[in-house]
């Protein structure tokens, strides 16, 4: 059964086209999938993301627990409300989830994981805190909206009360607070300034209508994904999957392979990196007419891969794409495009930061 948002109602009224995303009726775009691309790159758009799962972790080793099931090391969060992105691996190194871990207080700690992949991140989750004596609790009564774009920031903080203001507008990248009941965290999956923000189910229809009235237009999932392309920001299930290890993702920036802390995964990681990855991920750009898509066969010099993420960036003018090939020299690059071989250019993600092309693209 398809399930739905507490924001649901509310995007059929405003005229949204739904589709079936990971179970969930999700908006794909509210009239022009590109209207709301250019919306968040150049002033403010807002996403319902309640469909993401919220886990609380709770305990005296949580800090100790999170050391051992992530991949990237939660000891460098330091100040209550930071944040860290990282990987959940199996011991074959394989990408189980990607995710945001909070750190709030010394026995508090917020996970936002994929909502295709609640169910088994919650049993893998389940099953390794056991032994640490982690107390592991689901949050679906929170909802979750996402405010993106350089205007993003000013436009929802001018929604608060003068009292919370100032902590809000101090917040750094990748933090979050807690304020009037709100978790307010700067992240995002756009590469634009903004908010993330969990409230309560009963008052998300009220936020997402606050917002509307001063001119933070609705965006579907059409443009959140030609944004976090455009950005440089995998996709689970897509560009990753348990048969990836970070190092063939393009997410080696996000392991801590260096200390002596042991995590799950991190002994194969170790051996594929002494032996170099057989598989890379790299970004591409095609300058003439056509369009990159998910599957198309992508010919280098040490062989064959396939595109994994590709589209149109309404940014750019051009198509772009994630592909996974081979590793090793590339040399020239083509792809199988109705069956024709098509140069391409090898660059390196993003491919758009704030809103203008990155150098190389």
């Amino acid at each position: 059964m398809t399930q739905q948002t507490v924001l649901n109602a509310t995007h059929r009224s405003l005229g949204a086209r739904m589709v079936d995303f990971g179970g969930w009726d999700m908006p794909i775009n509210y009239g022009s999938q590109i209207e709301e691309h250019h919306q968040v790159r150049h002033d403010a758009g807002m996403f319902d993301v309640s469909h993401m799962t919220v886990v609380d972790l709770h305990g005296d080793r949580c800090r100790e627990f999170l050391r051992y099931l992530l991949a990237n090391d939660v000891a460098k969060l330091k100040k209550p409300g930071k944040a860290l992105y990282t990987c959940m691996l199996n011991p074959q190194g394989g990408i189980i989830d990607d995710l945001i871990v909070y750190f709030m207080t010394e026995q508090w700690f917020r996970l936002v994981v994929n909502a295709s992949t609640r169910d088994k991140d919650l049993a893998w989750i389940l099953a390794q805190a056991t032994a640490f004596n982690v107390r592991v609790n689901e949050r679906p009564e929170l909802a979750m909206i996402a405010v993106q774009g350089p205007n993003a920031r000013a436009k929802f903080i001018s929604l608060l009360g003068e009292s919370y203001r100032a902590g809000v507008e101090a917040l750094g990248r990748f933090a979050a607070i807690e304020v009037e009941g709100l978790f307010v965290a700067r992240t995002g999956y756009t590469g634009e300034d903004g908010f993330e923000v969990v409230v309560p189910e009963a008052e998300a229809v009220t936020l997402w209508n606050r917002l509307l009235a001063i001119g933070v237009k609705p965006a579907g999932l059409g443009a959140r994904d030609t944004l976090r392309l455009e950005a440089g920001m995998n996709l689970y299930g897509q560009d990753m999957d348990e048969t990836v290890s970070p190092l063939e993702a393009g997410l080696a920036w996000t392991l801590s392979l260096t200390d002596e802390r042991d995590f799950i995964g991190k002994s194969t990681l170790l051996a594929l990196q002494a032996s170099g990855a057989a598989r890379q991920m790299i970004g591409l750009v095609l300058d003439d007419k056509g369009v990159l898509r998910h599957g198309q066969v992508v010919q280098t010099t040490s062989g064959a891969g396939e595109i994994l993420s590709g589209t149109f960036s309404p940014s750019l003018g051009k198509a772009i794409a994630f592909a996974r090939v081979p590793g090793g020299e590339t040399g020239d690059i083509a792809v199988d495009i109705r069956g024709r071989a098509v140069p391409v250019r090898q660059v390196t993600p993003p491919f758009v930061r704030d809103g203008k092309p990155c150098a190389g693209i």
